[in-house]
């Protein structure tokens, strides 16, 4: 086990939140389970918890129960290669009630908040060249999903 991991509250959606991820992430896994006892209340032989691995990261989902929900201030950030991947993770991780937001960030249908941007993006936003740099960074502001041809568009003048 890694020696930290995020630990992901959940309510009374374990199972469900462990079948989105792994259809989403292909390389995902379940590595253990643990499981309430059958008369604990509220939660009778529900699972507890779950430590899993997506995309060679360490989670835990825990079966916490209403008490508590994701927000922005915590979020999980992937890095893509292509438009494709950018377009795939964003359809996936919004369907089934997720919300779309600004910059290359969304919300899952769990209210977890992710953002999805290409690898070049932090290149051009860093770039030598400010005016280029600024460039990019007017284009980004406007975006919802972060297309990257109008990036480099930008990038270009």
């Amino acid at each position: 086990m890694k020696k930290i991991r995020p630990c992901l509250w959940l309510d009374h959606n374990v199972k469900e939140a462990i079948d989105f991820y792994t259809s989403v992430f292909k390389n995902s896994k379940v590595l253990n389970a643990s499981y309430y006892p059958k008369d604990a209340p509220g939660f009778g032989g529900e699972i507890l918890a779950v430590d899993m691995e997506i995309e060679d990261q360490q989670f835990i989902l825990l079966n916490g129960g209403p008490q508590f929900k994701f927000n922005e201030s915590v979020s999980f950030s992937i890095e893509a290669n292509t438009q494709e991947e950018i377009d795939y993770y964003w359809k996936s991780l919004v369907a089934g009630g997720g919300e779309t937001s600004q910059c290359g960030w969304l919300k899952d249908k769990f209210g977890l908040s992710w953002q999805v941007s290409p690898a070049i993006l932090g290149e051009l936003l860093q770039d030598k060249d400010v005016e280029k740099a600024q460039r990019v960074m007017q284009v980004m502001m406007k975006m919802t999903k972060i297309m990257i041809k109008d990036l480099e568009d930008a990038a270009k003048g």
